[in-house]
């Protein structure tokens, strides 16, 4: 193993098994698809299905980017509460989106079992964790909406919230049952290995280095290769490489940083998260924690880990796991890793037709294993009948981000201050 997969836990621990070789012929296809991560595995899988030729090229290994470096939590919905989506969407475009999304996780753990993906699938819920006063306030109006729409959440106190947690931390919690916890690089490897298995051609360490179009089809050069397609996906998300492309997604790329101990001892096993629910909070610099099936604590924060304030990020990780959790506090971390979020302004996710028979998804601004498998499974639908229609959202035209360079920048130093104190 190289130094990066030695790590990254999800890539040590990692069951699922995807043969990809480097793309090294000329391809016709109906199906092209760029990235292979959670949209592009999910479009393979789906085109593959439905009988069509398709073919995935990955610049690295499969699930090598955001998908592979992911938290684990499979949520229904957006960060956005959906009143809030209603209001930039608009009624019917805004429902639309809210009840395609709160269908997700079904959706995801639908496929596992169909496919038999070795991702340590758990299905027991996730709690939104109010870390203050206000964060319970917010809480509780996010619980108001959710219901209103459908979603079956529940509000717990204070209380509740300690004995499903183990930490006497929070001020109450959101719980949604029809959520979970997944290995999410195994889930991805797991993704590509059943479109493999129907047919699909999936290709690792296959950089694309241009896109154009010519006689009706699409042309894409890889490896030295040309694939020629009827439709192209791309599906890069906060990876894309250097592309020459008529359109490259825009984006605020936003760090995240995750810390894994050593297995916890039984008797911590038995008294933090007893019911193996993952959890994130309500602080506007966010953190998350979840368990692996090997027992080990998985803590998540803003922050790159790996740049200039990795030291102010490992230090906030060590205080935070003895300020939740004391009687472990002190377990080393044995994976420290890094990963890349793709913020739009709005916080809504995005489907560029930048060309015929041609869509790029991105911007899940950090809840990328629903909406990465519900947008990469639509797109190919949608891509290989020639409609929009599946789509989860309309697509636009043009997509472009202001300043992103600098929200990065301003996003980092204020996880820096917020770790420092």
């Amino acid at each position: 193993m190289n130094p990066e997969q030695n790590s990254i836990l999800w890539r040590a621990n990692c069951r699922e098994q995807s043969d990809a070789s480097p793309l090294d012929r000329d391809l016709t296809v109906d199906l092209v698809v760029i990235g292979g991560g959670f949209t592009g595995s999910s479009a393979a899988l789906a085109a593959a299905e439905r009988g069509a030729s398709v073919c995935v090229l990955e610049a690295e290994i499969v699930g090598h980017g955001g998908s592979g470096r992911n938290v684990g939590l499979v949520n229904a919905g957006l960060w956005l509460r959906p009143d809030t989506v209603i209001e930039q969407m608009g009624e019917q475009a805004g429902r639309r989106l809210i009840d395609v999304l709160a269908d997700a996780p079904r959706r995801v753990f639908e496929i596992i079992e169909r496919e038999g993906i070795d991702c340590e699938a758990t299905r027991h819920g996730t709690l939104h964790l109010a870390h203050s006063q206000s964060g319970f306030r917010d809480l509780e109006e996010r619980h108001r909406q959710g219901v209103k729409f459908g979603a079956p959440l529940e509000l717990l106190d204070a209380a509740e919230t300690a004995r499903r947690t183990g930490t006497n931390a929070y001020h109450g919690s959101l719980f949604d049952p029809r959520a979970g916890t997944i290995q999410p690089f195994a889930y991805c490897r797991g993704l590509a290995r059943a479109a493999k298995a129907k047919g699909a051609r999936v290709h690792a360490r296959s950089p694309v280095t241009s896109i154009s179009r010519k006689a009706g089809s699409w042309i894409v050069e890889a490896n030295g290769r040309t694939v020629t397609a009827r439709a192209l996906l791309l599906a890069t998300n906060a990876y894309q490489t250097a592309i020459e492309t008529p359109f490259a997604p825009q984006y605020t790329p936003v760090s995240y940083c995750q810390f894994a101990t050593v297995p916890m001892p039984e008797a911590a096993r038995r008294e933090i998260l007893p019911g193996g629910e993952g959890c994130w909070d309500t602080a506007l610099v966010m953190s998350s924690f979840r368990i692996d099936r090997a027992g080990r604590m998985i803590l998540g924060g803003i922050g790159n880990a790996q740049g200039p304030g990795g030291a102010i990020h490992h230090s906030w990780a060590r205080r935070k796991l003895r300020a939740l959790f004391p009687s472990i506090g002190d377990l080393a971390f044995d994976f420290e890793w890094r990963g890349r979020i793709a913020m739009t302004d709005d916080h809504i996710p995005k489907i560029v037709a930048f060309g015929p028979n041609a869509y790029t998804c991105f911007g899940y601004s950090g809840r990328g294993i629903g909406p990465g498998t519900v947008f990469g499974t639509q797109a190919a639908i949608a891509l290989l009948e020639g409609n929009p229609d599946p789509l989860p959202i309309l697509p636009i035209e043009r997509y472009s981000e202001r300043f992103s360079a600098a929200k990065a920048m301003y996003y980092e130093f204020g996880a820096m201050v917020n770790h420092l104190v």
